[in-house]
């Protein structure tokens, strides 16, 4: 027997194992066909749950992204499976359960891991970093060895010359290539800012309205612009990548990496740690924040909605000071989590040297004011932070509590921005601009990523200081300590038992309900999570024995523990 015709038959008969185990067990398997997930979800009192749901399928935009990923060979390098080993659930979440993979077929579990696996990708980045991360992967991730692909971009081969409107604003060249992108004759505008290199993106929203060049700091001076225009399968792939993982629910609101505490962390001055710090600054933050640290960076243009942080103007949002500067405690917290719904995305996988020294940077170096090349005024060396302010253990939430915050809510006057149900469509809301000029819209407090973190000291401590550099005020002195506590639970509540990818309402009965929000019920890990009432006998009879084991409600619960 030749060794040819071993290998055929060896080839042949691989060829058809593989067809059986990837194309006919995944049928015939019970679990390949069940639609059962454990997922996170937020209580009406703040409280973050595990409980037994149902994966939901792609919707007709996230179909269209998943085909594009299958044809780009995305599936090539990347992984979508959470392995159940320590290291592989601290870096990615949460291990992965047969109910996620309903709706996939084919599989994309792959065998490879070039890239990162993405099984849990859905949400950790916004679309605003997908969209520069796909024009050029090593503006943000400099290790990264993907490929550009620019070709998912509408990108016109001339530039495009930037005109005076006639209105007192700059505006692009009226051009067949331009009529296709914007709308010139529309009253609605948008402002769009063009990196220092002259790249301008354009998004899908842009289409239907008119485009005004916003460069309030210089941000680009030049002529001409050269453009990226977003497509419908761009839109569509990176919607596909927003949901993976998002079948999990407000998973990573619980995720353990990423849950940093500090109260105050001071580290004196050193040339040494700067000279590192500005080495992983370069690495790292350089293609957001800019080689000076003005927030201009090459990505900056994708970020047309939240601008990458101005590191010169010495204004940061998260801090727990009452003076403007934060601690380095408060630099490391924003650093380690990142910031939730924007282009930051959390650092927790960064070397903890890595962070205390790009901090040392950020301080000594970029918070400078060098107006006055003589004189260059370091805020952190002439207006070191105060002292850390106190917050207390929260107050036991209740029905009486979110009535009252009802009403400080409109003494306060937050429907004015963020709306009356809080989607941030308030009536002030179109106008608001950060101290430099970007617009500034007010959070949609209905979608649960909240930018300074997910618990309910967050939510008060951003009360307590407010957002620096933003229209959002501290309420310290305006409203008591009381008050403040019972605003940042209703706050919270905007987002109870909602989808985290689409906002709307989950479908949660009543009793279900009730039960959840009973503080005495405990649910805080996949193998207790709570199991509606539905899907209780389901559970126990073997489908989903994981949940089942945990009982149904809280009596059943306190029967278990007796």
């Amino acid at each position: 027997m030749s060794a040819r015709f071993v290998a055929l038959v060896a080839g042949v008969f691989f060829f058809f194992l593989a067809v059986v185990t990837q194309g006919i067990l995944p049928f015939i398997e019970p679990t390949a066909r069940t639609t059962d997930v454990t997922a996170v979800v937020r209580t009406d009192f703040g409280q973050l749950k595990w409980v037994v749901a149902e994966a939901t399928d792609y919707t007709p935009q996230q179909q269209l992204g998943r085909q594009a990923y299958l044809r780009e060979g995305c599936w090539y390098c990347h992984s979508q499976y959470v392995r159940p080993v320590t290291g592989e659930t601290r870096r990615w979440g949460p291990v992965s359960e047969a109910g996620e993979y309903a709706f996939d077929v084919p599989h994309l579990w792959g065998t490879r891991r070039i890239g990162p696996d993405l099984t849990r990708v859905g949400l950790k980045y916004s679309d605003e970093w997908h969209l520069a991360h796909f024009w050029n992967p090593r503006m943000l991730s400099p290790d990264s060895n993907m490929a550009p692909f620019r070709g998912l971009f509408d990108t016109p081969a001339e530039p495009v010359r930037i005109v005076d409107d006639g209105a007192g604003s700059r505006s692009l060249e009226r051009t067949p290539v331009t009529e296709k992108l914007f709308a010139f004759a529309s009253k609605e505008q948008i402002k769009l800012t063009p990196n220092a290199d002259g790249l301008l993106f354009v998004p899908m929203e842009a289409r239907g309205k008119a485009p005004i060049i916003w460069t309030p700091n210089k941000e680009y001076t030049g002529d001409t612009v050269n453009i990226a225009a977003e497509t419908e399968v761009l839109q569509g792939l990176i919607a596909y990548l927003q949901k993976l993982g998002m079948n999990r629910g407000k998973w990573r609101d619980l995720f353990e990496p990423q849950k940093l505490e500090v109260t105050d962390v001071t580290m004196p001055r050193s040339s040494e740690w700067i000279a590192y710090g500005k080495e992983v600054y370069q690495r790292r933050c350089l293609g957001c924040h800019g080689e000076s640290g003005d927030g201009n960076g090459p990505a900056a243009t994708f970020m047309y909605k939240q601008r990458p942080r101005n590191f010169a103007a010495a204004v940061f949002k998260f801090r727990l000071t009452k003076e403007p500067l934060p601690t380095d405690g408060d630099l490391l917290r924003t650093i380690t989590r990142g910031v939730r719904g924007t282009a930051m995305p959390g650092w927790h996988e960064l070397n903890i040297i890595d962070r205390l020294a790009v901090i040392q940077y950020i301080k000594y170096e970029l918070a400078v004011d060098r107006s006055n090349p003589a004189k260059p005024y370091a805020y952190f060396k002439e207006e070191p932070p105060g002292p850390p302010l106190y917050i207390g253990r929260p107050p036991v939430p209740s029905e009486q509590m979110l009535t009252r915050a009802k009403d400080v809510w409109r003494s306060a006057k937050c429907w004015e921005c963020h709306g009356e149900t809080g989607k941030g469509d308030g009536e002030k809301a179109p106008g608001l601009k950060d101290d430099l000029g970007f617009p500034s819209p007010p959070a949609d407090l209905t979608a649960g990523q909240f930018k300074s973190g997910p618990t309910v000291e967050d939510i008060f401590r951003t009360m307590t200081t407010g957002l620096s550099g933003t229209p959002m005020p501290s309420y310290r002195d305006p409203l008591s300590e009381e008050d403040r506590w019972a605003l940042s639970y209703y706050v919270l509540a905007l987002s109870a038992y909602k989808d985290p990818l689409s906002g709307e309402p989950l479908p949660i009965a009543p009793s279900d309900r009730r039960a959840l929000n009973d503080p005495a019920l405990e649910a805080d890990t996949p193998d207790k999570a709570y199991v509606p009432s539905g899907r209780a006998a389901a559970s126990r009879s073997g489908a989903h024995a994981l949940a089942g084991r945990n009982g149904n409600s809280v009596t059943e619960q306190r029967a278990a523990k007796e």
